[in-house]
């Protein structure tokens, strides 16, 4: 298939990025500038179209994402740390962000005869995200076959819906994604500063998964505690 990829520059949808490009004829990578705290992993975005030899995309959404006020992602609000799961992480959503870039990315792959755009959503962000969920996935793609009948026949990939977060830093490593070419981190600092929600999900996945981390951050321990003191069921 040809596939286009959303990639925000982080460790997941880089990963994604490999793992398509290893199956299936990646023809591009497409990212978003919403407005964000910072713009630092767009820039790993674009160094990962570099390595792959893709064209890349960055659609500047910045006039809408600037609307999308109450987010600690494109507002003047403390980003939190701690576990991803967390009430507090709630300050990191911004309102229906994936439904926007969705229908955008689906457009040009339809004017790019592309058979799929793929998606790198997870299932660590059940808890907080619901436009992460299964349930958003597949009634998303029925709503785009609606919205291009007729005109293109465009699938849905996310094959990392259900799958946690140690599970794409596996696949990253079968796949031979350079993790130390990711960014996660929400602050944006010169390194990640391991505390905030995305930080410690991030170190936590690599010790799971038995895979080396290459990240240098600030409070590389933090993690330890803040996993150890909190569990969630998580959202379906």
């Amino acid at each position: 298939m040809k596939v286009l990829v959303v990639c925000s520059g982080g460790l997941d949808s880089i990963s994604l990025a490999y793992k398509i490009a290893a199956n299936h004829q990646l023809i591009g990578l497409i990212s978003f500038n919403y407005g964000q705290r910072h713009v630092k992993e767009l820039e790993f975005a674009a160094l990962c179209a570099r390595r792959l030899a893709v064209p890349h995309d960055i659609i500047d959404i910045s006039n809408v994402g600037k609307h999308l006020t109450g987010s600690a992602l494109t507002d003047d609000v403390k980003v939190p740390d701690g576990h991803y799961a967390e009430e507090t992480m709630k300050a990191t959503v911004v309102p229906n962000r994936n439904a926007i870039m969705l229908s955008i990315a689906f457009g040009l792959a339809a004017a790019r005869h592309a058979d799929a755009v793929a998606i790198a959503v997870h299932g660590g962000d059940h808890f907080i995200y619901p436009d992460c969920r299964p349930g958003f996935i597949s009634s998303f793609e029925v709503m785009q076959q609606h919205a291009l009948e007729g005109y293109a026949d465009v699938s849905l990939l996310a094959p990392y819906v259900n799958a946690t977060k140690a599970d794409i830093v596996t696949d990253g490593a079968k796949h031979r994604t350079p993790f130390e070419e990711t960014w996660s981190c929400y602050k944006g600092g010169r390194f990640h500063c391991g505390r905030c929600g995305t930080c410690v999900e991030r170190r936590e996945a690599f010790h799971l998964a038995g895979v080396k981390d290459p990240t240098a951050y600030d409070d590389p321990d933090f993690w330890i505690a803040a996993t150890g003191a909190f569990r969630a069921d998580e959202a379906k």
